[in-house]
């Protein structure tokens, strides 16, 4: 018996060894993971630091001095611009390294490598949208470049002096719990974060849908439920602002530019809310009487953050702001003499382009009246486990044919017209970090001009300020040269007509400096009013953050910090403000039940501020989405076919303007409905709805309960993301909380003889879970407050704040 108990304890031990040594799935070898040597133990930080560190670095050029204030953000003084960039990409990895790797994977098609086979279609889906091909080309612009060659190596030279020096037991915990290592960092890698944010804010498109939809119903009906301009809008630029240049003669369209009617798929609807704000105010409205600016760019948020804060002081710049992990240089941020920040544009700078092939080879496609040649591209993708995946994608002028066929567009991006070829702005060559390398140093308006010439993608709302008390806006990027309309549906790909026609020259971008009104402002809205000559997009944001935005500016005097930073926590309801004393005219009360009524009570009551306590917002909310969804759904609801659906603008003007209109009428029931109908549905649909999910109307119907709010783990790792809670904010409002989307960075800047910054991001500088650095700044962006920038004007400069000195040197 005890020969046999002994071998059983043999056998168990053989086993455990075997699993401990082994991977499961996603599931690491659990011996490396635990090993109290190299595994996650070694992770942990202490809060304790020390108050002198030395470093030495072989490719320094001369001694650094960096100063980590109480929030570990580092102040770097660098006595040359080699060492300022090397440092720079050094500091950053050691803070971030593998949010830079698995992003850099990302772009570049290689999560399969690590995760794999389930990791395929989205590897598949980057390498065939040609974001390589993308950052060679943006990394060949950049190379070109006598300055920012230079840069870019530094940076990258500094983020592998990091990984060289770092052990097995130091690595980031992500890649302990994925069983690989960090590898060499190239300048390319640079790139493909360029590529990411292009994707992210300038690569999704509605024109399948919208060819659908004009195939189904024709050119008169599509016009009218998708117009060029919507009814509400307050644009970037100032209405009635004149344009100080000679265009360019608009290119005309082919007689006919609507492709035929694609494969059969269904649509990926894009998210309301996902943008940005920013504005910058004159002094002569502000306490000081000097400008004063506002940025709080809303993006996912994830821990670790988007951004990484720095201060940068070298030979020609002392500059403040936030980083890409991975990229050099401030993208957003203030120096001693001006300040900027960035919201998207949303312009048109991703077209689709049916092709037409000889034959079953694609070895040609008519263009320009003559067969041409189709070029082939492999792409090898390795697969973790298994054996590589060998992937061919076929160029035409226009770019890559993304999907060949519906069965591989079937398991990928569902709003990726099959059969079509791609004309994508990320594709070209390009230097945009030569924007941000000169606006870091730029002194006045004339050098904010000069950086924006080097900016290509994606497109953005460029807002200044100066302490010669200048402010600025300008829609700016790289902006094709269309005919009207052009883009908004499928293109004809082999009349040359529908190519790009060159380009709207950057200095006849829209832009306004010192407008009469004191400010300068953008949301995500329309860039201009109809008066700009040249053709940008159709659809932009909606124009309710943008309208808020200019109503309290418009008003403000003897602005503050203060002022700026509760409008960017501002949650009133301009959507709410235009559409809700009609939604409650065509509602019946006398049709409603006791508890019914308690809740139209409680809308009626309701101020219109989306808080995080607010009853109303939620019936609101629900109640709007539901009414939009009853009115559209029997026509442009399909299983088989993808439409797009009308706008949220076009459905509050055909709610305020035509209350009989035809699209009220539900087509799946005999009677004929108004909008009374649609209203009064949709209102008791929403009750019982929320009823049933929360019982009866009470606290437990509050917005912050009903719509619950995470900062999830970049990688979504259970149990590393900030956990759900409550929070005020809609997609339509200022502080546009919704769907994990949110201010990614929330900043404030009053300029003046000592400039001085205000800012937070939601979680912290350290993307190691085990550092007190980790989300130690999540309260205070949760609670609507911002942290004091400590700017520093020489790597001596005494202050409390100051935590570790690191001395760096050859």
């Amino acid at each position: 018996m005890k020969a046999f108990k002994a071998i059983i304890c043999l056998v168990f031990t053989g086993v455990l060894i075997w699993a401990l040594q082994t991977k499961f799935g996603d599931i690491p070898p659990l011996g490396d993971f635990l090993n109290p040597s190299t595994g996650f133990w070694q992770n942990a930080e202490s809060k304790n630091i020390h108050a002198a560190e030395k470093l030495k670095l072989s490719d320094l050029q001369g001694e650094v001095t960096v100063q980590f204030d109480d929030n570990r953000i580092p102040h770097i003084f660098a006595k040359n611009n080699h060492d300022l960039y090397y440092v720079q990409g050094y500091l950053t990895a050691q803070a971030r390294l593998w949010q830079m790797d698995i992003q850099t994977r990302s772009a570049a098609g290689r999560l399969s490598e690590i995760v794999g086979p389930k990791a395929i279609e989205l590897d598949r889906y980057h390498r065939r949208m040609g974001m390589t091909y993308g950052a060679e080309h943006t990394l060949a612009g950049i190379m070109k470049d006598p300055v920012m060659s230079k840069v870019i190596q530094a940076y990258s030279d500094g983020v592998n002096a990091y990984i060289k020096h770092l052990k097995p037991g130091g690595y980031p915990l992500e890649f302990k719990l994925l069983g690989y290592k960090p590898e060499e960092w190239k300048p390319i890698n640079s790139a493909y974060l360029l590529k990411l944010m292009s994707e992210t804010l300038a690569g999704g498109s509605n024109e399948l849908g919208l060819t659908n939809v004009l195939n189904k119903y024709g050119a008169k009906i599509t016009n009218d439920l998708f117009p060029d301009y919507p009814m509400h809008e307050d644009p970037v630029i100032p209405a009635g602002t004149k344009w100080d240049f000679k265009p360019l003669p608009i290119p005309q369209p082919p007689a006919a530019f609507k492709a035929q009617l694609m494969a059969a798929m269904q649509n990926k609807e894009k998210i309301e809310g996902i943008g940005s704000n920013n504005w910058a105010v004159s002094g002569s409205k502000t306490a000081t009487g000097y400008p004063m600016l506002a940025n709080d760019p809303h993006l996912n948020l994830t821990f670790p953050s988007i951004w990484y804060q720095m201060q940068m002081v070298g030979p020609d710049v002392n500059v403040y702001g936030v980083t890409l992990p991975g990229a050099p240089c401030v993208v957003i941020g203030y120096n001693q003499k001006v300040s900027w920040g960035v919201t998207n544009v949303d312009a048109d700078v991703l077209d689709w382009y049916q092709v037409k092939f000889e034959d079953s080879t694609r070895n040609k496609y008519w263009y320009n009246n003559k067969w041409n040649n189709v070029e082939r591209k492999i792409e090898r993708i390795k697969v973790r486990g298994q054996a590589d995946v060998v992937d061919t994608v076929l160029y035409t002028h226009h770019g890559p044919v993304v999907y060949d066929n519906a069965a591989m567009q079937k398991k990928g991006r569902s709003n990726v017209p099959v059969g079509n070829a791609l004309r994508w702005i990320a594709h070209d060559e390009s230097d945009e970090f030569k924007t941000f390398y000169l606006l870091n140093r730029a002194g006045n308006y004339a050098d904010y001009r000069k950086a924006l010439n080097y900016y290509t993608a994606p497109a953005q709302n460029f807002v200044f300020a100066s302490v010669d008390n200048d402010i600025a806006i300008t829609p700016n990027g790289k902006l094709p040269l269309k005919y009207k309309d052009q883009g908004k549906f499928i293109l004809d790909g082999s009349n040359t007509a529908n190519d790009w026609q060159g380009w709207i020259p950057a200095d006849q971008n829209p832009t306004v400096k010192n407008p009469p009104r004191g400010f300068v402002s953008s949301a995500n809205q329309s860039s201009t009013d109809q008066t700009y000559p040249y053709y940008i997009n159709w659809k932009f944001e909606g124009y309710e953050r943008g309208k808020r935005i200019n109503d309290r500016l418009g008003t403000m005097k003897k602005a503050t910090v203060d002022s700026l930073r509760l409008l960017q926590m501002d949650d009133y309801s301009i959507r709410a403000q235009d559409i809700l004393p009609t939604m409650l005219r065509y509602l019946d009360a006398t049709k409603l039940d006791d508890y019914q009524l308690a809740a139209l009570d409680s809308v009626k009551r309701w101020n219109k501020f989306f808080k995080a306590s607010s009853v109303g917002a939620s019936i609101f909310q629900n109640w709007w989405h539901k009414l939009y969804e009853f009115t559209w759904r029997d026509n442009f609801g399909s299983k088989d076919t993808v439409y797009y659906y009308p706008t949220m603008d076009r459905t509050e003007a055909l709610l305020m303007k035509e209350p009989k209109s035809v699209w009220f009428d539900n087509k799946r029931t005999p009677a004929v409905e108004t909008a009374n109908d649609v209203v009064m549905a949709s209102f008791i649909a929403t009750v019982d709805e929320l009823m049933r999910n929360y019982g009866k109307i009470g606290p437990d119907w509050a917005w912050g309960k009903v719509k619950s709010f995470e900062v999830a783990h970049l990688g979504n790792v259970p149990g590393l993301g900030s956990g759900k809670f409550e929070s005020g904010g809609s997609g339509s409002t200022v502080n546009a909380l919704i769907e994990g989307h949110g201010p990614s960075w929330r900043m404030v800047v009053q300029l003046g003889p000592q400039p001085q910054g205000y800012g937070i991001l939601p979680g912290g500088q350290s993307g190691n879970p085990g550092s007190f650095y980790y989300d130690d700044m999540l309260k205070t962006w949760q609670q609507g407050r911002l942290n004091q920038l400590l700017y520093l004007h020489s790597a001596t400069e005494k202050s409390t704040r100051i935590k570790t000195t690191l001395t760096i040197s050859k």
